[in-house]
C-alpha cells in the first residue's frame, strides 16, 4: 500500500472509531471500497431523523473544497442519501474532535432535521 494510502486508511479510521464512540453507535465503520459506484469512506452514519449521511474523509495539505463537495454530491446519488459531509484533515491537529467538517448548507439543514428540498 502506498504512504499516501496508508494515510488516508488511517485518517478514515481515526474519524470512524470517533464518531462511533461518541454517537455510542457501533454500526459506524470504514466502508470497504466499492470502485466507480463509491458511496463515500464511512459507513452508518445517520441525521437526526435516521437518514443516510454520506462522509468523504481527506487527507492532504492542498484544500479542494469545490472537487470534494462534487465528489461527495456523486457519492449520495450512489448511496440514495439526503446529505453529505467532507471530513478534513486539521494540520497540527492529531485528535480526531479537532478535524474539520465540510458541507453545503443545504446538506446542514438537512443534518439537523430539515425535509429535503427537491
Amino acid at each position: 500500500m502506498s504512504a499516501q494510502r496508508q494515510k488516508g486508511t488511517r485518517q478514515e479510521r481515526l474519524v470512524a472509531d470517533y464518531l462511533a464512540g461518541r454517537l455510542g453507535d457501533d454500526r459506524i465503520d470504514r466502508r470497504p471500497m466499492t470502485g466507480s459506484k463509491d458511496r463515500g469512506d464511512i459507513a452508518g452514519v445517520r441525521t437526526i431523523l435516521g437518514e443516510r449521511v454520506v462522509v468523504e474523509v481527506k487527507n492532504t495539505t492542498r484544500i479542494n473544497l469545490g472537487v470534494w463537495l462534487a465528489e461527495v454530491a456523486a457519492e449520495k446519488g450512489n448511496d440514495d442519501a439526503p446529505c453529505g459531509v467532507v471530513i478534513h484533515k486539521r494540520h497540527g491537529k492529531g485528535a480526531a474532535a479537532e478535524q474539520l467538517v465540510t458541507m453545503r448548507l443545504d446538506d446542514f439543514a438537512v443534518l439537523l432535521g430539515a425535509a429535503v428540498a427537491s
